[in-house]
């Protein structure tokens, strides 16, 4: 990953910019560099990972254009190939042919384009305008605000880069380009045009070619690859396919569990064994969660209750894979659950309903999975890949028939367990293994730690007088109440960055709860074990 700062306004002197583009240093801290194009300052701080030479830092320079891009453009050769004739490129960076893109064919055709997930802004020094965009899934992050004198736009990596800048901060929204006047849909990942009906060997069978390219794209790079192994199936599948996509490669696979009942490790290393993978285990304690808090919430920049539970192993397994390795690049198994279904989606009525609570989760992914997968890696100076939010992926399983996607199976996700069966991926058993809970599988006790913690901190009385502190989506337990005070410490009156609490929906009989975690609700069985 990198980070990058775009203000479109001379309101702020050098070191003042230097200063809030150094909060986003941990994402990029191989090279640091600002440039001024008229009004517009640009800052970019690089994690090299495609064109290691100093070649490949930003911001690229065109005879009419300036751009800053937190990215990977995986179809970028083919693209290439369109403009090769047009433009002299300086390097061999993915990123570099959004400049001719734009120039041949315009913002709107460019975004529509790339095959690739990105965040960035580029100056038009002929139309004196600053136009930016974001990839349909949100995988890379990006806020925009106005200058606090003069009003003036100005775009961030993270939200954090633009508080001494701005007063009113927003997410960038996924799928949209801003073009200098407004902002504009280019592309809605969870809206296809037309539904599929295969039938179930079809389906299954599109699922698994679909998916491997998306792997496949993905193992492109310059620098070194790694892959986070949970033991639960996605992350399971992407090291699967890599390893079968790469023989005689030995992959290097990291996990990390609670040192008491951690769930997943054993089935982690089952895999790890499987697919004959250099494995590395961490283990954490109550002290390493408890101790890692406020800073996982500064990271993240979120109060979200799931989000910050499921982050905080991640957060400390990354912290270890940059301390202890060279890796550069991860690939991890996040946002399949979104299309193939939660544990809380057993109990959707109908197919119409899983339907509908599907687009809502991948329209939604930028605020908890995905936010969560980008800061985790990121804030630990490696880039994450994720292969199940490939744009092609997504498009086909959300064309899929939903009534096949439902639980009529007795068995979550099934659709996907069946298009690897019998393809020797994975063993039965894993491929079979019902989902733990994400906090839950690096170790029940990092979920009860947590709640003692914010038991020990706060009263009933003080959750009761919640609503006194904060109007906006009111904490409703110790816990995330404690979550809500740390993010005020740092981000105040901020909150609105996040829509609501990730939940089951409530409207569905059997998710009427008061927790995130799947482990309440009646069907969680022998998910967690």
């Amino acid at each position: 990953m990198c980070g990058f700062l775009a203000v479109d306004s001379k309101e702020f002197d050098l070191t003042t910019f230097c200063d809030a583009l150094e909060k986003n240093v941990d994402r990029g801290p191989d090279m640091t560099e600002t440039v001024e194009e008229d009004a517009v300052m640009f800052g970019f701080n690089r994690l090299a990972i495609m064109d290691l030479s100093d070649d490949g830092m930003q911001p690229f320079k065109g005879e009419d254009c300036t751009l800053v891009c937190n990215g990977e453009i995986y179809n970028f050769l083919q693209l290439k190939e369109n403009v090769k004739d047009d433009f002299s490129f300086q390097s061999s960076s993915d990123c570099e042919v959004l400049i001719p893109l734009y120039r041949k064919y315009g913002l709107d055709t460019m975004c529509k384009m790339l095959d690739a997930e990105f965040a960035f802004v580029l100056y038009d020094k002929v139309a004196k305008k600053v136009v930016a965009g974001r990839d349909p899934i949100g995988i890379r992050p990006m806020f925009y605000g106005y200058t606090k004198e003069k009003g003036e736009i100005a775009f961030g990596s993270t939200a954090k880069t633009l508080m001494d800048l701005c007063d009113k901060i927003f997410p960038f929204p996924p799928g949209h380009y801003y073009d200098g006047e407004k902002f504009v849909t280019y592309r809605d990942p969870a809206m296809v045009t037309r539904m599929h009906t295969p039938s179930f060997e079809e389906a299954t069978t599109g699922i698994r070619d679909y998916l491997v390219k998306g792997v496949e794209k993905r193992l492109h790079a310059d620098a070194p690859v790694g892959y986070l192994l949970s033991g639960g199936l996605d992350s399971s599948l992407v090291c699967s396919i890599a390893s079968k996509l790469m023989p005689g490669k030995k992959l290097r696979t990291f996990a990390i569990g609670m040192d008491r009942n951690p769930i997943d490790l054993k089935y982690a290393r089952e895999v790890a064994d499987y697919l004959g993978t250099d494995h590395t285990e961490f283990i954490m304690t109550r002290d390493d969660v408890l101790g890692a808090l406020r800073k996982v919430i500064y990271t993240l920049e979120t109060w979200d209750i799931t989000t910050i539970r499921a982050s905080i192993g991640m957060y400390l397994l990354c912290k270890k894979i940059h301390e202890t390795t060279d890796l550069k690049v991860i690939l991890t198994g996040e946002c399949s659950d979104e299309m193939f279904g939660y544990k809380y989606t057993d109990y959707a009525p109908n197919a119409e309903a899983f339907q509908s609570e599907s687009m809502k989760r991948v329209r939604e992914l930028y605020m908890y999975d995905v936010l969560r997968a980008d800061r985790c890696i990121s804030a630990n100076s490696l880039e994450g890949r994720v292969p199940f939010a490939d744009l092609d992926f997504v498009e086909y399983v959300m064309s899929l028939d939903p009534d096949m996607k439902m639980n009529h199976y007795d068995k979550g996700k099934y659709l996907l367990r069946m298009a690897f069966a019998g393809q020797d991926y994975l063993p039965d058993d894993i491929l079979m293994r019902e989902k733990a809970a994400f906090s839950d599988a690096v170790g029940h006790s990092l979920v009860d730690d947590l709640k003692e913690y914010a038991d020990a901190k706060y009263t009933d009385e003080d959750v009761a007088k919640a609503s006194e502190k904060y109007a906006y989506k009111m904490p409703f337990t110790k816990e995330s109440l404690l979550y809500r005070d740390i993010f005020e410490e740092f981000f105040p009156g901020k909150a609105e960055w996040i829509k609501d609490y990730w939940m089951p929906n409530s409207d569905w009989e059997g998710c009427d709860v008061d927790d995130p975690s799947a482990r309440v609700l009646s069907n969680y069985g022998d998910s967690g074990k």
